[in-house]
This record gives structure tokens, C-alpha cells and sequence, in this order.
């Protein structure tokens, strides 16, 4: 019975797109669960209450910040994808996908990071990691509409 399914993948989608497929999901599966915790605990306890806009690369040559904006752009689109993905895959979808949130520049971002960091199993498990960490769990504006 498998191999009448491994043949039928196979015969859609040719043997080494599988194996890519499967690899990159393995390598972003283990990516992200470096990286979440990594980002998340380093974020400043009061990041969500003092949400201003930010000016990211301020301080340096336009060309410089142009690239920076470019890169911290694709990497939150790719952790983005990848957080939907994660939806029906296994991995931290809903985390994945606000630290993609977090790292794209976008009209309504404040009020979208919001709404999902202040779901109670998101901020639940942001504050666990934060608490493994040692570092406060995070502080919100009560003011801020969600």
C-alpha cells in the first residue's frame, strides 16, 4: 500500500523535488526553533508597550539602510511563509508568524502584532520562553487596542 503511494507522489512531483522539499522543511523546522526563542527573549520587556515607529539602521548610510530594511524585510517574509506552512506542518506556526510580523514593515503591523502576541496560548508561551531565559515577561499599554 505505500509504495503504491510513494509511486503516485512520485509519478506528480519527481524524487529529488521530494527530497528537497523534505529537507528544506526539516532545516526550517530546526531553524526556528532556534531562532524564535533567540529573538523573543532578546526583545526589550517593554518592546510591545513603547511600539512607536521605529527607524531601523537609523544612524547609517542611506545605501546601508536600504539594505538592512531589504534584508530584515525578506527575513520576516520568509519566516512568514514559513509560519503558514507550519500551520499543517509541524513546527511553531503562530510564533513563527509573528516573528515574521515582527521583522516586516507594513501599514496596521502595530495593531496586527497586537492582536496576536495578546492571544492567551501566544503570550503564554512567549512569557515561558522569556521565564526559561530569565528575562520579565512583557508589559503592555492597557490603552492599546487589540
Amino acid at each position: 500500500m505505500i509504495d503504491h503511494v510513494i509511486q503516485f507522489a512520485e509519478s506528480l512531483v519527481p524524487r529529488e523535488v521530494w527530497i528537497s522539499m523534505i529537507t528544506f522543511s526539516l532545516l526550517a523546522f530546526v531553524g526556528t526553533l532556534i531562532a524564535i526563542p533567540a529573538i523573543l527573549i532578546r526583545l526589550p520587556q517593554d518592546y510591545f508597550q513603547n511600539h512607536g515607529h521605529r527607524k531601523w539602521f537609523a544612524n547609517h548610510h542611506p545605501v546601508i539602510r536600504t539594505i538592512g530594511l531589504m534584508v530584515k524585510n525578506g527575513l520576516g517574509l520568509i519566516f512568514l511563509v514559513a509560519g503558514i506552512a507550519m500551520l499543517v506542518l509541524p513546527g511553531q506556526g503562530l510564533l513563527t508568524m509573528l516573528l515574521g510580523i515582527l521583522f516586516l514593515d507594513f501599514p496596521g503591523k502595530d495593531r496586527l502584532e497586537q492582536k496576536l502576541i495578546r492571544q492567551p496560548h501566544i503570550l503564554k508561551a512567549v512569557n515561558t520562553l522569556r521565564e526559561k531565559a530569565d528575562k520579565p515577561p512583557f508589559v503592555f499599554n492597557e490603552n492599546t487596542p487589540t
